[in-house]
């Protein structure tokens, strides 16, 4: 459905350790940069993290998140740890398994170092 996500970050430096490292817990490569964008891209689509490009700051979305999908709860606690460990932060529940409409899901939760809400996904 979706060709590509592109977020913002005021230091992309910074982004890019953090989303390579939980990107990479993911078997995605390292970002390649252009400019003032990097680029994550695998044959499902394309994760982009940017500077502005109206120069004012880049801010999180209220109400937004943006879900990877894992293989396993153990790739999910992996996404989770590299998050916290390069400067992400941890939120909602624990990492763990949730029952609801969709079944059982094992769900982990991060702020980037942006503030934007992030989730790894595994259905169970």
């Amino acid at each position: 459905m979706f060709s590509h996500i592109m977020i913002g970050t005021n230091d992309l430096e910074k982004a890019k350790t953090f989303y390579d490292a939980v990107l990479g817990t993911l078997g995605v490569p390292p970002a390649r940069v252009d400019g003032h964008r990097i680029f994550y891209i695998t044959p499902t689509g394309i994760f982009s993290v940017s500077l502005p490009i109206n120069g004012e700051p880049a801010t999180a979305g209220n109400g937004g998140t943006i879900g990877f999908a894992c293989t396993t709860p153990a790739q999910a606690d992996a996404w989770h740890a590299a998050g916290v460990a390069s400067g992400g932060t941890t939120c909602e529940d624990p990492p763990g398994v949730r029952e609801g409409g969709q079944g059982k899901l094992y769900l982990a939760y991060l702020r980037d170092p942006d503030g934007n809400k992030l989730c790894a996904l595994h259905r169970m």
